[in-house]
């Protein structure tokens, strides 16, 4: 698909996003491409939206690409971005990407969480219930697909997709999941308890939590506050009914982008070797 008209999400208080933002509609421009911000009516006219900052900026676009069901590409401004695809020296090739259509797509499974009886709240990358007081850990019951797996007492709990298995959830001690990869990884937070890995589930999975014991919990998607849930409070997390489009350009593998991203050197060394 050519690409006539770019939808651009900018983070507002990083002056190098504005510039790169500049740089985009200037080269757009040239193309004979339209470059238009998000109109506060909420209709998003364009084929694409373009996300300039860093992982907070592209959750923010990701949500309207959801919206408008467009494809969502992502310009890294930010420390690690992971989730954007090129740097701003990438700005030239990716927008005659755009133009000739010479791009691809990358589906990305979705989440969502259900508190109680309310409507379902979508996100991509993860879905958190942690304590809100700080001395106090959190009791949650865990069911999956019905059927009750353990209490988790910790200081919270990680829902992830694997496109968010890059950011809470490694931090977290969690496992980096390819984003191609179809699954939901759940990883508790500091847990109190023998059992304290992460289990990668089916994407289908249903997994319950129920707040148990006296104490409050806070609940959010994409950092996104739902509020907080106390004693007998249900959280419901499963696969979000809809799919996110990212664009690749670049043509980077997920090992490349993990060494990358982290600055690994590829030339280890063991002990007792030469």
């Amino acid at each position: 698909m050519s690409v006539q008209s770019i939808v651009v999400v900018v983070h507002g208080d990083r002056p190098a996003a504005t510039g790169v933002a500049e740089r985009l509609a200037d080269i757009a421009g040239r193309h004979g491409m339209q470059v238009v911000a998000v109109p506060e009516n909420g209709a998003t006219p364009g084929d694409v939206v373009v996300a300039i900052g860093g992982d907070g900026t592209m959750l923010r676009a990701a949500r309207v690409a959801l919206l408008a069901d467009l494809p969502l590409l992502g310009v890294n401004v930010g420390r690690k971005g992971f989730l954007a695809d090129i740097e701003p020296a990438g700005l030239e090739e990716a927008v005659a990407a755009l133009k000739t259509g010479s791009w691809q797509e990358s589906p990305r499974m979705t989440i969502e969480a259900i508190v109680n009886d309310r409507d379902p709240v979508t996100g991509i990358n993860d879905v958190v219930i942690e304590k809100v007081l700080s001395q106090r850990l959190i009791s949650i019951e865990v069911a999956i697909d019905g059927e009750r797996f353990l209490n988790y007492h910790a200081d919270g709990l990680i829902l992830a997709t694997p496109t968010g298995s890059t950011a809470y959830n490694l931090s977290a001690g969690g496992p980096l999941v390819a984003p191609e990869i179809e699954a939901l990884v759940l990883s508790p937070v500091a847990p109190h308890s023998l059992f304290s890995k992460s289990l990668v589930l089916h994407p289908d999975t249903e997994i319950r939590c129920t707040v148990v014991q006296d104490r409050s919990a806070g609940v959010s998607v994409d950092g996104y506050d739902l509020g907080t849930v106390g004693p007998g409070d249900e959280i419901t997390v499963r696969r979000g009914r809809d799919t996110l489009r990212f664009i690749e350009i670049s043509g980077r593998s997920f090992p490349a982008r993990v060494k990358e991203k982290f600055h690994l050197n590829e030339d280890l060394r063991f002990y007792g070797g030469e």
